[in-house]
């Protein structure tokens, strides 16, 4: 068990006496009631305790749920790695990092990729969906190392730059060059890199349309196109600089487009892009339910960095994602907590993107158990491990609530949410 508990309802850790936290109750001590049954504080406007940046108001009840289980569904996959017979070196590399049993949308997508076949690929993040991309992509190169030949596209900075670390982890000893193309990072030196005519180009979509437009970047011999998390890119707005992309791309390619879900403007995207296309689902539903949800009242702003400190030096709090509502709120946040002997690192939007990806890495390696984060430079990441998420600053609408917490409680493991709700 560990060490507290966080009770919707209940006052305070329940099993930590002396802690001066309000965990999902009134701290005021006397109302004990639950929230379907109360009142927001501050009358008839409904607004204290809410977002006050221009979003809706979130009933604190909203961020309070005990988790359910999750399901474990095994899956027995049809193929091996050796099955599907890859080009020896590449086979050789996957043996190395211990690649035997493929994932389920490596083990049905990755075959029809092989076969040069479009493929629509639905799959959560952290299924092991860049592999069953790459994976036919860098054989295909094996056979025929045509330059300039594949090109990529992601919703960010960061995921651009995961899936051409997994792209180099595979693809050792194998004479196949790749190039990443994103904003926040010096034009000029892409340029360059663009210019040595690399076999894989990953880039998100601004950058790569900029290239173009100063006739840097020629997509005229792309002979396959990867859209990843199309979902998300089309949400950050990229939807007219993908169509402008799409329309200097030769006809004859094929195309891969992978998504977490099929909206209407995605269906019409791959009606544009794609010809008779495979689909391959293998989505599961993330919902909030699987992570354990509760609220914590603060009085202000200092009470809050009160709170956060105390909760951070506990033990159980091993490695959090805390989000925070605008890029210099974050930083200062992370600062603060680094001079209190708690060492923060941050991403947002005025980060460069060497910072952005040192950040992450010392994240990931956990170097600092703690990264503060704005909702838009956490878009398209993947961290695992996260054991809590800390939503120091309310989200704006309940859907970028859903989104943050996702980024726990994730592969069979349990998670925890906790969001400060301020009184007044």
């Amino acid at each position: 068990m560990q060490k507290n508990s966080f009770n919707a309802g209940s006052s305070r850790p329940s099993s930590n006496n002396n802690s001066r936290r309000s965990y999902g109750g009134n701290s005021g001590g006397g109302n004990n009631r639950p929230f379907h049954k109360r009142r927001p504080s501050g009358g008839g406007g409904g607004r204290s305790g809410g977002n006050r940046g221009g979003g809706a108001y979130i009933h604190p009840s909203k961020f309070v749920n005990r988790a359910t289980p999750k399901e474990q569904v095994v899956y027995t996959p049809t193929h091996t790695f050796a099955d599907f017979n890859l080009n020896p070196t590449l086979q050789k590399n996957l043996d190395g990092i211990g690649y035997t049993s493929p994932s389920a949308i490596q083990d049905q997508a990755i075959p029809l990729g092989l076969q040069g076949k479009d493929v629509i690929g639905l799959a959560n993040t952290g299924t092991g969906k860049t592999a069953a991309f790459l994976l036919p992509i860098l054989d295909k190169l094996s056979k025929n190392p045509e330059r300039n030949s594949v090109l990529i596209m992601a919703p960010t900075r960061e995921l651009a730059q995961q899936i051409n670390d997994e792209l180099k982890r595979f693809s050792g000893n194998m004479n196949i060059y790749s190039t990443v193309v994103v904003g926040g990072v010096n034009i000029q030196r892409q340029i360059r890199d663009v210019q040595r005519n690399p076999h894989v180009i990953i880039g998100t979509p601004g950058r790569i349309k900029d290239l173009m437009g100063r006739k840097v970047m020629r997509i005229n011999n792309v002979t396959t196109f990867v859209l990843d998390e199309a979902d998300r890119m089309l949400d950050m707005g990229f939807v007219h600089d993908i169509r402008h992309i799409a329309e200097h791309l030769p006809r004859e390619r094929q195309t891969m487009c992978y998504s977490a879900t099929i909206t209407p403007t995605i269906r019409t995207l791959i009606n544009d892009f794609m010809i008779e296309p495979e689909t391959v689902s293998v989505r599961t539903s993330e919902t909030s339910d699987h992570v354990d949800q509760d609220v914590i009242f603060a009085t202000g702003k200092d009470h809050k960095l009160e709170l956060i400190t105390g909760l951070l030096n506990e033990e159980q709090f091993e490695k959090v994602l805390v989000f925070g509502k605008t890029k210099f709120g974050s930083q200062r946040l992370a600062d603060t907590l680094t001079k209190s002997g708690l060492p923060a690192v941050a991403i947002h939007g005025n980060k460069s993107q060497s910072q952005r990806q040192r950040a992450l890495n010392d994240f990931k390696s956990d170097k600092v158990k703690i990264l503060v984060a704005t909702d838009v430079a956490a878009r398209g990441i993947d961290i695992p491990d996260v054991s809590h998420v800390i939503n120091f600053d309310q989200p704006q609408t309940y859907e970028d609530y859903v989104h943050r917490i996702g980024r726990t409680g994730r592969a069979g493991k349990s998670g925890k949410a906790l969001t400060f709700v301020e009184k007044h």
